[in-house]
């Protein structure tokens, strides 16, 4: 199973705490296109003719695109990939994009046919915090816009602590977003990146700290009230019914093979990572004389390791150590074991058979076990 991820990096507007790359202007719009078809030409056999599951619109905001530029580029793909018969496509949308006209048009003329909806929340001062452009009302309606258009393979995404979203508001966004029996929740701790907006207005006191207390409160009322109403939480921060795991993202944890298209987009094939350049005018230079501008990496075995710990440790499959033996070693399995054990031990880490997953409250420490059995 391999996925195509497409990166439109175009926005109306760039949000405080984001850290993706895009750009607030739509000057290259039609001339990026062009680029892209062209990329998609000249990295045709990236995949080695692998089975390709998945094309995932992201961004950036995606939404922004006209139909005929999404069928333009799916076509593309098509001629050029080895892609499944009806593959999961998701094109993200931000609420002040979404209207009837729009999802109209998307549900009977493209074949998209997962929609992720950039909610963060539905009060108005939480989503001023992140300097977001839509209201919790738009959000409402755009989420009912969706449905109504017929798309029923939909997930939002929430954000949890920001500073002045109270229990109560937290299980309020919480209690909003079941009442609409969308079968996917994205939903991540608000993380102040570097050289973000955010962190420099935190730094000028013109915004409030993240309260990381808060974040763990909020964070295990998340837990708690999804597995209540039979979400599984498959990824920590992704909680889905049953059939309806994202796909794409699942490639991801599972260190299945992938392409980035676009500026700043990733690859991955299994033994090295490479990124396009994180600029819309250097990559539409470089595409349009086909030398791409991009930077590559080989991984060590050392590297593969850490990454598939990383990747697996967040799911509700866990590391796998007849994996690990198979693919790394007898002495990377003992190395496992030996630096896992202890979370074993303190309720941290569950071990079915061959399989290490994190309990509940493993799942708060994450990134410091998965650190703990790295390989330097």
């Amino acid at each position: 199973m391999a996925g195509i991820y497409i990166h439109i990096p175009f926005c109306k507007h760039k949000c405080n705490y984001c850290n993706f790359y895009s750009v607030a202007s739509l000057k290259y719009r039609d001339v990026f296109i062009n680029a892209l078809l062209r990329e998609i030409e000249n990295r045709k056999s990236y995949l080695e003719n692998e089975k390709v599951n998945t094309i995932y619109f992201g961004g950036g905001t995606p939404s922004l695109l006209k139909t005929g530029e999404i069928n333009t580029i799916v076509k593309k793909l098509e001629d050029s990939f080895n892609l499944i018969t009806n593959p999961e496509i998701t094109l993200e949308a931000n609420p002040d994009d979404v209207s009837e006209e729009k999802l109209t048009a998307l549900k009977n003329n493209t074949p998209v046919n997962r929609f992720s909806l950039g909610v963060q929340s539905f009060f108005d001062d939480d989503l001023k915090y992140l300097d977001r452009i839509h209201s919790g009302d738009e959000a409402r309606k755009a989420v009912e816009t969706i449905l109504n258009a017929g798309f029923n393979n939909v997930t939002i995404d929430l954000i949890y602590g920001i500073p002045g979203l109270s229990i109560e508001k937290w299980n309020k966004n919480l209690d909003i977003f079941f009442s609409y029996n969308i079968p996917h929740l994205s939903s991540y701790s608000l993380t102040v990146e570097p050289n973000t907006a955010l962190q420099i207005q935190i730094k000028r006191n013109k915004r409030a700290e993240v309260d990381e207390e808060l974040s763990i409160k909020h964070f295990e009322i998340l837990l708690k009230r999804t597995s209540e109403k039979g979400f599984i939480n498959y990824e920590i921060s992704n909680f889905a019914k049953e059939g309806f795991y994202s796909k794409h993202n699942s490639i991801y944890w599972l260190g299945d093979h992938y392409i980035g298209l676009g500026p700043s987009a990733h690859s991955f094939n299994g033994f090295s990572r490479q990124w396009n350049v994180a600029s819309v005018k250097k990559y539409i230079e470089s595409v349009t004389i086909d030398k791409i501008i991009e930077e590559k990496e080989i991984l060590t075995k050392e590297q593969r390791f850490n990454e598939y710990i990383m990747t697996s440790l967040r799911t509700s499959w866990g590391c796998d150590t007849e994996h690990i033996e198979n693919v790394f070693g007898k002495d990377f399995k003992k190395h496992f074991l030996k630096n896992i054990t202890p979370y074993i031990h303190k309720n941290l880490v569950l071990r079915e058979n061959n399989k290490f997953i994190l309990t509940k409250q493993g799942k708060l420490f994450a990134d410091g076990i998965a650190a703990d059995i790295f390989i330097d």
